[in-house]
Parts: C-alpha cells; structure tokens; sequence
C-alpha cells in the first residue's frame, strides 16, 4: 500500500486533495484487513453447519446485515461512527469466509492455496492501483458497465443458489475476478481524478473488490488445483 501511494505521489497531475484521499484510503484499506483476519480465525472455529443446511436462507441473512452495515457506514462517513460500521464490517466479512477457508484449508495443499490467492490479490491491486494512479487516462467510461455486470452477477449468483451447478459457479468466480479487477482501476482512477473525495467510502469500495477477489481467486485455484487426495 505504502509503494502504491508513492507511485502515486510522484505524479504531478495529481490534485494536492486527492493525494490526502488517495493516503487515508490506502491507511484504512491496511487498517480494514486487521478486523478481516480476526474474523476469519474466528470464523474457522465456527461450524457453519446451518448455513450448509439452509444456503438460501444463510445468503440472504449475511447480505441482509452486509447491506445493513453499507448503508450505515454510508450515513455516517463523515464521522468517526463511519470508521467504527466501516472495521465492524470487515469483521463480519472476515467471519464469513469461514466456511470458504474451512474447505480449502481440509486440502492437502489448502495452505498453499490460501497463500496463492492472497498473493494473486496483492499482486492484482498493486498493479491496477498503480496503472490507475499514474495513467492520464479517464476510466469513468467504465462506470455504467460496471453496474450492469454486478447487478447481473448477484442476480445469477443468487439463481445458482437454487440449482447449486458447479460449472456455472466457476464460470460466475471467472467474471468475478475481472469485473471485480475492473472496479480496482475504476475506483482508484476517480479517486485520483477527485470523483470521490471520502476516504471512508473509497476504502468501503476498494475493500469490497480485495475481498471478493481473494475470494472467487480462492474458488478457481481450489476447483482446478485442489488436492483432495
């Protein structure tokens, strides 16, 4: 994070205002992945039993009370209760990847999928952050699209709960990491170009599309590299 905001330092087309923006983002976004992994230790201690039992019912409570917190987090982003719902969130999201972490860490080589993806992560952010920051290039053209993919995406992640398809979830992570990939450069490009001037809510953002990248990235490696043997 620190290497990025330099990167983007260096570049003298970038605002004095969005400089501030582009730091505190970057803090929080580092600060967002302490709650993160606290809820994942968490998370992997609890048996998500239920959840397999009623997957339906398990995805519709988490994105109920995910999108409560959005919503919270929105309303106060100009206070310091906006950091408090923006880390409790993270936390939560962070729990939920229990059950993800739960399975692929009962593969022989789980560990080492674990680290693939967040490193495939890592090196995904730093690079599109980077292009994002430097580049005089305005990727606001970018923004319609985009709506249009995550609306289509939750709509047929939401169907494959119902026909449960395993072909159709790995073609769903697929488009996930480059739609979610396409938001990193989105996001960071506006907040250069002072489209967004609220670290609280380009953190919100920019933590959505690290964690389902890290998590569909996980989904693929452990679909075609797993070791279940």
């Amino acid at each position: 994070m620190q290497t990025e905001y330099q990167v983007a330092s260096n570049s003298q087309s970038l605002p004095l205002g969005a400089h501030k923006v582009l730091r505190n983002t970057y803090m929080m976004l580092g600060l967002t992945m302490v709650p993160t992994v606290i809820g994942a230790m968490i998370g992997m201690s609890i048996n998500f039993a239920f959840a397999a039992s009623s997957p339906i019912l398990f995805a519709l409570g988490s994105l109920a009370v995910i999108y409560g917190l959005f919503f919270a987090v929105s309303a106060n982003r100009n206070s310091s209760m906006g950091v408090v719902f923006l880390l409790l969130l993270t936390f939560i999201m962070g729990m939920l990847l229990g059950p993800i972490l739960q399975v692929a860490l009962n593969l022989r080589n789980g560990g080492q999928l674990v680290g693939l993806a967040a490193g495939g992560t890592g090196i995904i952010f730093l690079t599109l952050a980077g292009i994002a920051s430097t580049t005089k290039r305005d990727f606001s053209f970018m923004g319609n699209f985009l709506l249009v993919g995550i609306i289509l995406l939750i709509v047929a992640s939401l169907a494959n709960l119902f026909f449960q398809i395993p072909a159709f979830s790995l073609a769903l992570s697929g488009v996930a990491v480059l739609l979610f990939s396409g938001f990193i450069l989105y996001d960071v490009n506006r907040i250069v170009r002072g489209g967004e001037t609220n670290y609280v809510m380009a953190t919100l953002s920019l933590y959505i599309s690290v964690y389902q990248l890290f998590t569909n990235l996980l989904h693929l490696l452990m679909a075609f590299a797993g070791d279940r043997e």
